[in-house]
């Protein structure tokens, strides 16, 4: 491409730095967006507290984290957290709107508030940071170019494409995966079968629920946890899902590299037009390719 080579011989450094800050930056919108992509791309769930909870998650793991000082324990805790957050939300409201689109809208965006405005009381509106594992603390120095770059980033952008391989393999190569995509198809042939489908539904919103809580804490080491970080996630998904393609993990994994490439490169070489580049790709997307760039048309 024209760009990258004018951005190589221009500033190698500046060009390899903001590639690599993109991939990672990519590697968290996927980690929240897959579970995004479970709960409104396969079940056809509109939450739109997903946001929220990325921000519960990433509370209760820094809660964990002062008390405890174990990284690991955090990561858990606020997966956890935001799993039993998603799982009530589905069991008490969503399951008794199945298939009522703008009921489950307006419902999560309420949801959404009631959680934010919770969390901005517990936590007031402070920024807090969790601190990076030992493991992953400092930079990784001679590396070409670059010379140095942080270790947690890099550890990232493995935990992003180690996600990526377990959730395509959870939904396309096990009995579990098989059943909730039968779910999603034709619920009462399934339950004919002798499927608790509620359950199954449940276990599903759960996992996705989890996903956004366990973003929260990985995000809460190079970004921060502040009020409208939830928002941010919210709209980031929604961009991670339209894009990719709704209900696929490998859609997932192109619409995060895509916004994190718009995202990264635009506030290096264009910080007044960054935000027009990432919706000028969205447009461009639905223009070509209404399901999305892996999506199928109905």
């Amino acid at each position: 491409m024209a760009f990258s080579a004018w951005a190589v011989h221009d500033n190698p450094r500046l060009y390899w730095l903001t590639l690599l800050n993109s991939l990672t930056l990519a590697s968290l919108y996927f980690i929240v967006a897959s579970g995004f992509t479970l709960v409104f791309g396969l079940m056809r769930h509109v939450n739109l507290a997903h946001g929220s909870l990325y921000l519960l998650g990433g509370y209760v793991g820094y809660a964990v984290a002062q008390v405890t000082g174990f990284w690991a324990l955090a990561l858990l805790c606020g997966f956890l957290s935001a799993a039993a957050a998603g799982g009530l939300l589905q069991v008490l409201v969503l399951r008794h709107m199945h298939g009522q689109d703008l009921r489950q809208t307006l419902v999560t965006i309420g949801i959404s508030i009631v959680i934010a405005d919770g969390l901005l009381w517990l936590f007031t509106g402070q920024t807090y940071q969790i601190e990076a594992p030992a493991l992953l603390q400092g930079p990784i120095r001679d590396l070409p170019i670059i010379k140095a770059y942080s270790s947690y980033r890099l550890g990232l952008l493995g935990l992003g494409i180690g996600m990526g391989v377990f959730l395509w393999w959870l939904l396309n190569r096990t009995k579990l995966g098989a059943m909730i995509r039968a779910g999603v198809d034709d619920r009462a042939m399934l339950a004919a079968a002798g499927v608790n489908v509620p359950v199954l539904f449940a276990f599903t919103f759960m996992l996705g629920s989890g996903l956004a809580g366990l973003g929260g804490v990985i995000g809460a080491v190079e970004l921060s946890l502040v009020p409208g970080e939830d928002t941010r996630m919210l709209l980031a998904s929604l961009i991670v899902v339209i894009v990719g393609g709704m209900g696929s993990v490998l859609g997932a994994a192109v619409g995060a590299t895509i916004l994190g490439l718009a995202e990264t490169f635009g506030l290096a070489y264009a910080p007044t037009y960054s935000v027009v580049f990432t919706f000028v790709i969205l447009i461009g997307v639905l223009a070509v390719r209404p399901a999305g760039l892996t999506g199928r048309s109905a």
